[in-house]
């Protein structure tokens, strides 16, 4: 097979744990793969196509992961901390019997990222940090439940934001929606970067290079690296069973960044205007797609 994976036989159990024949379950759908990749397409290997059962559980992971930020955005405002945040996410995931998954990932010292104004992402959440009227802040939460994990992040406007930096916020957010219009079974990854870069280049935006989604779900970043200036019928087929994640960071001002934080971590726009950022993890179906985590 194109994969490099085991071949099975027509009578043998199906790799997709449905517990029915190969022949009666996934030959046709392994034959179309293998047609796509010898047709010189970009074909997902079948080990990153999620199962039914995998699904499931990554769901359940996912009901954390979104809980936490519903309480978040039930508590954030005007004189909350970084930090405040950071111990918000974790209290509520170890609670409810799950980890977070930034936490020592890589070493990250911290339970979530806290990205205010002009940090494009990584921001490490600081009891010196105070969110002040006319911030913005994306809070990127992500799960690890019975070893399945989620991700999502939310932008949040603290007190009386500028009309322009709100307007950035919200064009990240419909950019995300947009993306998510062109996940289409059998389409293209690069789709949906296509689609998202091409509005906000429409709004006098830039969209981040270097930083992308990426696929998730069996561990924290799976491939395909998912990049949000793509040019369309590009990069890997939509597979259904593929998992991902679509999270473009959006500036106000250039696409260049500044990676030079003595953390090690925090990334920044080089021209130290706002950037927005909105994350969702998504699954390709037969006929679409289904969020998993917002």
């Amino acid at each position: 097979m194109y994969d490099g994976d085991i071949e099975l036989g027509r009578n043998d159990e199906c790799w997709c744990g449905s517990g029915k024949k190969y022949k009666k379950c996934h030959l046709e759908f392994d034959e179309r793969l293998q047609k796509l990749a010898e047709a010189g397409e970009s074909v997902p290997p079948r080990a990153l196509l999620k199962t039914p059962s995998e699904i499931e559980a990554i769901k359940r992971s996912a009901q954390v992961n979104v809980g936490v930020l519903d309480l978040v955005a039930e508590r954030i405002g005007v004189g909350t901390t970084t930090a405040e945040i950071d111990a918000w996410v974790h209290d509520y995931t170890v609670g409810h019997g799950a980890i977070p998954a930034p936490l020592d990932y890589e070493g990250f010292p911290k339970s979530v990222c806290t990205s205010v104004n002009d940090v494009v992402c990584h921001g490490i959440p600081d009891p010196h940090e105070t969110l002040k009227s006319g911030d913005i802040v994306n809070v990127d939460c992500s799960t690890i439940l019975d070893g399945y994990y989620s991700d999502s992040s939310r932008m949040f406007c603290i007190g009386d934001v500028a009309d322009d930096v709100r307007r950035l916020v919200d064009a990240t957010k419909e950019a995300v929606q947009l993306g998510l219009e062109q996940v289409k079974p059998w389409g293209h990854l690069g789709d949906v970067g296509a689609v998202i870069n091409d509005y906000a280049r429409q709004h006098g935006y830039s969209v981040v290079r270097e930083f992308g989604g990426h696929g998730i779900g069996l561990d924290f970043h799976e491939e395909p690296f998912v990049s949000f200036v793509t040019r369309p019928g590009t990069g890997w087929v939509l597979v259904p069973g593929l998992m991902f994640t679509i999270e473009p960071m959006i500036n106000m001002g250039k696409h260049k960044i500044d990676m030079s934080d003595p953390n090690g971590w925090t990334v920044r726009t080089k021209d130290g205007l706002p950037t927005a950022q909105w994350e969702v993890q998504v699954v390709v179906t037969e006929d679409g797609y289904e969020l998993i985590s917002w």
